[in-house]
């Protein structure tokens, strides 16, 4: 039976969330369209398939094809990323990070890792987080005048404390990270250094950000965000560390691999292999770039000046707003983002006093430098009279207009009763 046929309440879902993908403009950093191709691959029978261990060294039988899934997922992320070892069994970022840390790590030891309110992610170390909770953190942020990371402060921690590990990227900093930097301060305290990418990875394998393959001795990546394949996580290094990451993933971390996902992701590699994906990376770059522009110059203070990759941060707290407001009142106007803590921030991290923009799903969709402008534009009209109810309204519905010339898929599922309405996402959230 069919998925309408068995659970209307699942099927409507669906089909209504289906419907927001395409009526908004998606700017939340970490998202993104997957292909159809992905989709396909994601919702196969192969989410059917038991494969706990590895290619040739399952513990059940009839895995010869997902073997073969798999390997070829191996061999594209190597090839894609020019690393000597990858595992792709992560099912998440945050997962790939616990296999790692407890690859290198015992209870207790120090970790030198950037502050979570100053961009870095909740794996990284925060007390809420397993990482905080197992490990001694030590953390690094960006100046305060700058708002940028600081490396001979990174430095000077790094010789203070002589950490084990120190980890390398962000989920909210819109600046290059210079990673030959973090490894050459590894080298000097005999520190492992672990790059994560998870929002850069697309950059990165386009050539359009600082590699870390080669001056950190593991990378970690999400498979979504810049890289545009399904949710889930991979773990890049040299051989040496092979073995140890492995066995950390399966059995010490997970079990059953989801070998849809997996041949998802295969599908996604070789999707970043090809120019149209460079040239796709450019364009991100350039959106943010634009968007970054018009809401300088309509007065608006952006974290670390600007940007450099896929994102970039607003700081609506200069304007007497809090992220919270802002992020509600833009979704109802059809822009989705994100409240995001800024550095040195007052507020908690529910309330916020940022905004944080991305641009790899609009740029997915086929929106170019001016599209980008006039989004930006929607936004700071927003933010300016963020009380305004008729203007709310009429840019929810100039936003459905607009985003009809960048169609999602062309294989969609069925749409026939009354679409998505900002309304209904108030009456879920109480708002």
């Amino acid at each position: 039976m069919s998925l309408f046929e068995t659970d209307r309440e699942i099927f409507d879902a669906i089909r209504d969330e289906t419907e927001r993908q395409e009526s908004q403009v998606i700017l939340i950093a970490s998202e993104n369209y997957v292909s159809e191709a992905v989709l396909e691959a994601t919702g196969s029978v192969m989410t059917n398939k038991y494969a706990e261990g590895y290619p040739g060294k399952r513990y059940y039988e009839g895995c010869d094809y997902v073997d073969h899934a798999e390997s070829l997922a191996i061999d594209r992320a190597k090839k894609l990323f020019g690393a000597d070892y990858a595992n792709v069994q992560p099912h998440s970022g945050a997962q790939a990070n616990m296999a790692v840390m407890l690859s290198v790590l015992e209870h207790g030891d120090t970790v030198l890792s950037m502050e979570l309110s100053h961009g870095g992610h909740l794996s990284h170390g925060s007390p809420v987080n397993f990482s905080g909770k197992y490990f001694n953190i030590v953390s690094y942020g960006v100046d305060e005048k700058t708002e940028c990371i600081d490396y001979n402060v990174v430095r000077r921690l790094a010789r203070e404390h002589r950490p084990k590990m120190i980890i390398a990227g962000a989920s909210a900093y819109p600046r290059h990270i210079e990673f030959d930097r973090f490894g050459e301060i590894g080298a000097e305290v005999d520190a492992v250094v672990m790059a994560d990418i998870a929002h850069i990875g697309g950059l990165v394998v386009a050539g359009l950000h600082s590699d870390p393959i080669q001056s950190c001795q593991i990378t970690t990546c999400t498979t979504h965000k810049t890289l545009r394949g399904p949710r889930g996580g991979i773990i890049l290094s040299g051989e040496g560390f092979a073995k140890t990451l492995n066995s950390r993933v399966f059995p010490g971390t997970q079990g059953g691999p989801l070998m849809n996902t997996i041949a998802a992701k295969a599908v996604a590699f070789k999707e970043a292999m090809t120019d149209d994906f460079k040239d796709y990376q450019r364009q991100i770059i350039k959106n943010a770039a634009a968007m970054a522009d018009v809401m300088l110059t309509r007065g608006y203070r952006l974290v670390g000046g600007g940007t450099d990759n896929h994102l970039f941060l607003v700081d609506v707290g200069a304007k007497g707003l809090t992220g919270a407001d802002a992020a509600l009142a833009l979704y109802r106007a059809g822009i989705c983002a994100n409240k995001n803590g800024i550095p040195f921030d007052s507020r908690p991290p529910r309330i916020t006093s940022g905004v944080r923009f991305g641009t790899p799903a609009i740029t997915t969709r086929g929106l170019k430098e001016g599209d980008a402008t006039v989004v930006a534009n929607l936004i700071a009209d927003i933010l300016d009279d963020i009380g305004n109810e008729d203007k709310i309204a009429k840019t929810r519905q100039y936003v459905r207009e607009f985003l009809e010339d960048f169609p999602l898929y062309r294989h969609r599922i069925d749409t026939q009763r009354v679409p998505f309405e900002e309304g209904d996402y108030s009456k879920r959230q109480g708002v």
